[in-house]
């Protein structure tokens, strides 16, 4: 069995993954997001399918849709699409001309608003051609429960060329995925729970010792663990920013910028930070700009960090947790913005109950979906933006011969103003952001904003130390 055939792990949907399917019926809480290729040049139509539908044998999980149980008493599962077409996840679009970076973000929102077909494996794969100078980009648009961000890098590292040359198209016999359906999955399932309950008797028995032996020690964890999920839970006590919370709009609207990776590490390490905290503080630094653009005086603003909490020997799927941040947002000091977020990042991160989403998700999956959508909109409209950043692909990629120049995500912004992130490729912090048109009314305001909020942060590159000690890590989130 190679990585293809094992990528996406088991069957069965957790309940944090269920709770963002079952959100998906309301575009308010929908979870799909884009990766946005810049590609050298155009390349040939039938090579890029053919591409496409090989990497579909490579990964089985791509060709696998999701079924939901005729009862609501166990998950949803993964399930082989008997009538899986390369046709319909593939289809092209040419940019009008001249084919500016405009022109293509306005396409990619087109992309973004049109929901995923639920009877289908969840991901589509759009090329748009006629880019100025003769380029074209890839649009690959998934839904979350896919995989989380680091998942999503290993895909693109499975899916790309390491030359411009063909590979090879041989691809090795492998035993058959399950197939199920609506009612099998519940017989199925039903019966491996009960198959499986003595042995989780068994596991909570022995975990009874420890307890009965420091009981002082497990009540203390219990009550830090309390005390933190309660933290995690709750509103971080900032208001919204009155320019930013508006209604929570469902409209689309796409930017794009590049910033160099090595000095953007290197202002971080200037102010003692990683470069996600410098990442964060450019933000800021544009955010603030943007509301002095309109004349309003805004503090700080509330803030949420998607963070990776995958560890050795996790399964595949989503591994993530969200944690609040109060972003210093009128510092106008860039180093001491980065020392206040990463004070912050450093507490979050060793929070007890970082897990909250996946532990919350249990009590909630089976809710009826309205209730289901407005829990999961109430709990994500208490931010103004979620920005995250994290290591893209490692090597150069190309695409059916095409070479790859640069990899933008654009992610879901469920309640919030703007989704923003940053991933590193082929030295380059490619950033990219999905806003609410209803509360960014001037997107070449917020674009020049965002781009003088960097350019603050990186005259701090020239003051790192250089001395050889390594600077602190990338924090990498989903």
């Amino acid at each position: 069995m190679d990585e293809g055939y094992r990528w996406g792990g088991g069957a069965d949907l957790s309940p944090w993954e269920t709770v963002m399917w079952r959100a998906d019926a309301d575009p308010h809480t929908r979870s799909a997001g884009v990766f946005v290729e810049i590609l050298e040049h155009e390349p040939d139509w039938d090579r890029y399918v053919e591409a496409l539908e090989r990497s579909t044998r490579l990964v089985p999980r791509l060709r696998e849709r999701i079924v939901e149980p005729a009862l609501p008493l166990v998950a949803p599962a993964w399930s082989t699409d008997e009538e899986f077409a390369i046709e319909h996840h593939v289809s092209r679009a040419r940019i009008p001309t001249p084919g500016t970076t405009a022109q293509l973000h306005e396409k990619v929102a087109d992309v973004m608003r049109r929901p995923l077909d639920r009877g289908r494996p969840p991901w589509v794969a759009v090329l748009l051609t006629g880019l100025e100078g003769g380029r074209a980009a890839s649009v690959f648009k998934a839904h979350h429960v896919l995989a989380d961000g680091q998942l999503l890098m290993q895909l693109l590292e499975l899916l790309h060329g390491h030359s411009p040359e063909p590979g090879s198209r041989h691809v090795p016999a492998r035993p058959a995925r399950p197939t199920v359906d609506r009612y099998s999955l519940v017989a199925t399932r039903l019966a491996r729970n009960a198959v499986a309950a003595p042995r989780g008797l068994v596991r909570q028995l022995a975990g009874m010792p420890s307890a009965l032996v420091h009981p002082v020690r497990s009540v203390g964890g219990a009550i830090a663990y309390a005390r933190s999920l309660r933290r995690q839970v709750s509103p971080v006590g900032v208001p919204r920013s009155p320019l930013l919370r508006g209604q929570g709009g469902t409209g689309v609207r796409v930017l794009t910028l590049t910033v160099p990776l090595a000095e953007m590490r290197a202002a971080g390490k200037a102010a003692g930070g990683s470069v996600n905290d410098a990442f964060l503080a450019a933000m800021l630094g544009g955010l603030r700009r943007y509301h002095e653009h309109f004349h309003v005086e805004v503090d700080r603003i509330p803030l949420t960090m998607p963070v990776s909490t995958r560890v050795a020997g996790d399964p595949a799927g989503n591994r993530f947790a969200a944690v609040h941040l109060v972003g210093p947002m009128s510092e106008a000091d860039p180093a001491r913005r980065i020392a206040l977020i990463r004070e912050q990042v450093r507490a979050a991160r060793n929070e007890p109950a970082l897990d909250w989403l996946e532990v919350g998700s249990r009590f909630i999956d089976k809710l009826p979906g309205p209730a289901l959508v407005e829990v999961v909109r109430n709990g994500a409209a208490t931010s103004d933006a979620q920005l995250s950043s994290f290591p893209g692909v490692r090597r150069e990629a190309f695409i059916a011969g095409a070479r790859v120049t640069g990899i933008y995500l654009v992610g879901p912004r469920p309640g919030v103003a703007m989704m923003g992130a940053m991933i590193s490729y082929q030295g380059q912090g490619c950033v990219g952001l999905h806003v609410d048109p209803d509360a960014f009314t001037d997107l070449e305001v917020l674009d020049s904003c965002l781009r003088a909020g960097f350019a603050e942060v990186l005259t701090l590159a020239s003051m790192a130390p250089t001395t050889p000690s390594p600077p602190p890590a990338h924090d990498e989130n989903r």
